[in-house]
């Protein structure tokens, strides 16, 4: 396969394009920091000089779609006129120039609204043959019920060519992988209907979940088979295969509840103790207890009526500390907003405004690509402040030296992605990631279930609450 690149890839990205180039449908299956959305747009110029495209869609997180354009402008080996959702008017001139590779730029939230779904209808109604439809981190259609899902899944039958793109195609189950390949193809997996994909790998159980009966997973079979049907339209990386990358480092700042604070955590944890010991409870109204307990550790708890009552909240000052002590740039993820803006306000203070970006709810999706390039750009920005399932997917922070959790999400998949946007090609240091534990606390709990890989969710919150609450 003869290609002119733009950019030189690695020897790795040589393989997967190589692997997938030519295909209708392919998965690049390739680890976080890897580099699949090179190899992505290698491929569209690929299929573009072999006159089998002229457009390219790209879906993708509302905090990442925008990044395309500039790796676009990096990687592109052909001419390309770029036309992003929300910001460039929708207009059919979009369609007329043969001479360059059309990309849209559309981010997946949208596929869930009448809007977003008309757009996508009118250009894969008239370009279908001709375009390559991306969904970048596919894992957000892996829950096959919801509507963006289904939506996707639909318009995909239009484009003769899809290519799907994340690290971690599985993050809670095998049963993941039968939305995402379906998009490409239905049948893919060997199976048209995902209940006989199921019964093929999984061994389901009913659970009682408040009143209703649930099947889940009890365990997986028959894994060895499916890994060689997904090898026939995949390609799978991972970093330490393929990249000599510095090393990354773990440490763990323990802080102890005193007073008051620690009064009012034993209060809230003889409460929900009882009520997760209650098996007449429904699981999200034990989720709540878990989640008063996690915000009290990050020094605050949401009343039932609503209102935040304010704790103590020691983390903060051994942050502050933690950045005293260390010279260079930091990436920040806490999970609530509440403490978010907390830490802005105390950086600030202390450091000036112009030293911190931020990306969490607030803050709107131009102002999300702007804080990137100014703290991976501007010397005097040294904090990027976020919530990791807002902005740990897709970005490319590879200045922060330090990767600081406020707190922990209970999401395994959201741990991983966000650690690693600053651990990846262009990562010339070593890296340390820092966890902040309240010590026997509900942090410990959530710190113990991500090291061991572990997804707490409702099927699994009884049995490990209960060990920890005790």
């Amino acid at each position: 396969m003869e290609f002119t690149y733009k950019t030189t890839p690695f020897e790795h990205q040589r393989s997967a394009l190589k692997a997938g180039a030519q295909s209708n449908n392919f998965a690049y299956f390739m680890e976080m920091g890897t580099g699949k959305t090179k190899v992505t747009i290698d491929n569209a110029s690929y299929l573009f000089c072999e006159k089998k495209i002229n457009y390219a869609i790209v879906i993708a997180p509302n905090s990442v779609y925008l990044n395309w354009e500039k790796e676009i402008n990096t990687h592109c080996s052909v001419p390309v006129k770029i036309f992003k959702h929300k910001f460039d008017e929708f207009i059919d001139p979009i369609l007329t120039d043969p001479l360059v590779l059309n990309w849209y730029l559309i981010n997946v939230e949208a596929m869930s609204h009448p809007s977003g779904i008309k757009i996508l209808s009118k250009l894969l109604g008239k370009t279908g043959e001709t375009t390559l439809l991306i969904i970048d981190e596919c894992t957000t259609i892996k829950n096959r019920s919801a509507k963006r899902t289904k939506n996707l899944v639909k318009l995909g039958r239009y484009a003769k060519y899809k290519r799907i793109l994340t690290g971690s195609p599985v993050t809670k189950s095998p049963l993941d992988l039968y939305s995402q390949c379906d998009f490409l193809d239905n049948g893919l997996l060997g199976h048209d209907s995902f209940y006989t994909f199921r019964a093929r790998y999984a061994v389901m159980h009913e659970i009682d979940m408040g009143g209703r009966s649930v099947l889940l997973p009890k365990y997986y079979t028959n894994l060895d088979e499916l890994e060689k049907i997904l090898k026939k339209f995949s390609y799978r990386c991972r970093k330490s295969e393929c990249l000599d990358l510095p090393e990354k480092l773990y440490s763990q700042r323990y802080i102890d509840l005193k007073g008051e604070h620690q009064q009012t955590y034993e209060r809230l944890k003889k409460n929900a103790w009882s009520v997760i010991q209650d098996e007449e409870v429904s699981y999200s109204n034990k989720l709540t207890e878990i989640l008063k307990l996690h915000q009290c550790v990050n020094g605050h708890v949401k009343t039932d009526e609503g209102n935040i009552m304010e704790l103590p909240d020691p983390k903060l000052e051994e942050l502050m500390t933690i950045v005293d002590e260390h010279e260079g740039k930091f990436i920040i993820w806490a999970n609530y907003v509440y403490n978010i803006e907390k830490i802005i306000k105390s950086l600030e203070d202390k450091y000036g405004k112009k030293s911190v970006v931020s990306i969490y709810g607030a803050v709107d999706t131009k102002t999300r690509s702007e804080n990137v390039k100014r703290f991976e750009t501007e010397d005097e920005v040294r904090f990027f402040v976020g919530n990791p399932s807002t902005g740990g997917y897709g970005l490319n922070l590879v200045s922060a030296s330090y990767v600081l959790y406020y707190s922990n999400s209970y999401n395994l998949e959201v741990r991983e992605q966000s650690e690693d946007r600053a651990h990846r090609i262009g990562q010339s240091k070593n890296l340390l990631v820092i966890d902040l534990i309240c010590r026997n606390t509900v942090d410990e709990m959530i710190i113990s279930a991500l090291h061991n890989k572990i997804k707490l969710s409702a099927q699994t919150l009884g049995e490990q609450a209960k060990k920890w609450l005790k």
